[in-house]
């Protein structure tokens, strides 16, 4: 039995740049990952089966599951002649902006390397990885990065200065393609990927804050008025930062002291079922 851990990421920034032929955006952001996470095992099987076992009814077990297809793209790629038993226990919410599905499927393309002794580097399995999902190639990392192109050029940054981290998921699905699909490049929204880059390389905490920027964030609030408004209730208890992760709709706030986070944690615990207070990993 190999063991895998899948940690849930934020974005600090996102910027859309253009969009591309294959119709896919040109992305640059600065992501980094979070204290929350979803805890998977792998078994050899005596069959050729991708068996997915998990204990949330709204969480697929077949090839619409990015686990599954990172398990069959790896049986594929490398020929295996077993099949495997995943195993996820999750903590990291669904569709809510921090990538856990793309985690997940990270984390399975590192435990079947590790339980086939495959010994294939993560630079490797990154760029199997981005077939199958655009976050995929940060999540095969865990490091604090600038992720350019689909999300596939990754440039490996500090860690980010230690933080308290409260993210709060709205009782509400976003579709990714439906807010890519809304988004009018001709909008101008300010992204401080270099002043995110330039903070992290220095440690100054407030000029992080200050960063925190996403350019989709104005199109999902649009669409859903209370991400504003746990935004603007996340700043107004005090937060130091605060920002829409992804396309939404997960809000988080950045505090330095626990009990400003606890206080901030306690404000939007009334009106948000989904909150949790960890910390910053990177």
């Amino acid at each position: 039995m190999i063991y895998e851990t899948a940690p849930a990421k934020i974005n600090l920034t996102l910027d859309t740049l253009f969009k591309r032929d294959d119709g896919y955006h040109e992305i640059a952001m600065v992501m980094t990952t979070v204290d929350l996470n979803d805890r998977l095992s792998f078994q050899k099987r005596k069959d050729k089966k991708i068996v997915v076992e998990i204990e949330h009814n709204y969480v697929p077990d077949d090839h619409k599951n990015l686990a599954y297809r990172a398990a069959k793209l790896m049986m594929d790629t490398y020929n295996l002649e077993q099949g495997v038993t995943i195993t996820i226990d999750k903590d990291i919410p669904v569709s809510a902006g921090l990538a856990g599905g793309s985690a997940d499927a990270a984390a399975s393309m590192r435990g079947i390397n590790r339980l086939f002794n495959l010994n294939r580097p993560l630079k490797e399995l990154s760029d199997l990885g981005i077939q199958i999902g655009t976050d995929i190639p940060f999540c095969i990392y865990n490091k604090t990065a600038i992720c350019e192109g689909r999300g596939e050029k990754i440039t490996f940054l500090n860690k980010p200065p230690s933080a308290w981290v409260i993210l709060a998921k709205p009782d509400l699905g976003i579709s990714s393609p439906d807010v890519f699909k809304a988004l009018n490049l001709n909008d101008v929204h300010h992204v401080d990927t270099r002043m995110c880059e330039e903070a992290i390389t220095t440690g100054d905490y407030k000029m992080l804050c200050q960063s925190l920027s996403n350019r989709l964030e104005p199109v999902s609030m649009a669409m859903h008025p209370e991400i504003e408004k746990i935004k603007n209730n996340m700043l107004q208890c005090g937060a130091d930062g605060a920002l829409m992760s992804g396309s939404g709709p997960t809000v988080y706030g950045l505090a330095q002291k626990e009990s400003q986070a606890k206080k901030i944690y306690n404000a939007v615990n009334g009106c948000c079922n989904e909150v949790y207070l960890v910390r910053l990993l990177g």
